[in-house]
């Protein structure tokens, strides 16, 4: 006899627009992480549409955390009625193509400041993407420099903010790289490619009721 496959809860989306559409047709048990690059004008809608947001990763910057705050305020019948859990981004590469707070100073100051000024976000840890090449090299002997940056960065800002040790997650690794980023400590791993396939480009990208709508 065999056991059923366990329930899948957790699920990332990379564009705003198709988040908002997706939680409005499929259940409520569904926890949403927004994984995507975060346009400040697209903040305070999807703290406040989503009912069942989980968790903002990719917040890097005082407005952002601000419209998130404020859209989490608003948000009409949440599941969840604790505050928005959010991740800070953190541009560990360096690369002008790379999303994300500065490490040192710059996410220190970022992470205070929603700890402090945003009472309706709850900051849960540090995310990273890191340079593609660094990721491609990446193994269990071969560690990647993005992935040390970010713990160094993770202790900085507990230290500074008088946080236990080790409370604050690491969010890094994706498909390709995911193996050597739970051997360096990541709590978390992003691995859609390597569950569902390669996604579309977002102009063919459709929810179900759109193609519905499109077949009549």
């Amino acid at each position: 006899m065999h056991n059923p496959p366990s329930s899948h809860l957790h699920f990332g989306e990379n564009y705003v627009q198709e988040l908002v559409e997706k939680s409005s047709l499929l259940p409520t048990t569904i926890n949403w992480h927004f994984i995507g690059a975060l346009q400040t004008n697209k903040c305070k809608i999807l703290a406040e549409s989503v009912p069942n947001l989980y968790c903002v990763s990719s917040v890097d910057s005082i407005k952002k955390a601000d419209r998130l705050d404020l859209g989490r305020s608003l948000a009409q019948g949440a599941v969840d009625p604790t505050p928005l859990k959010v991740m800070v981004q953190v541009n560990t590469s360096g690369e002008e193509s790379k999303s994300g707070a500065e490490p040192g100073k710059k996410t220190v100051d970022l992470c205070r400041y929603i700890s402090k000024e945003c009472k309706n976000l709850w900051l849960i840890g540090l995310m990273t993407i890191g340079a593609i090449a660094r990721s491609n090299a990446t193994t269990a002997e071969n560690e990647n420099e993005d992935f040390e940056r970010l713990k160094e960065t993770r202790d900085l800002v507990e230290k500074e903010l008088n946080i236990a040790s080790g409370l604050l997650d690491l969010s890094m690794g994706m498909s390709s790289d995911f193996e050597g980023a739970i051997q360096q400590g990541s709590n978390e791993v992003r691995i859609g490619t390597d569950i569902f396939g390669e996604r579309p480009a977002k102009e063919d990208a459709k929810v179900i009721e759109d193609v519905a709508e499109g077949e009549d």
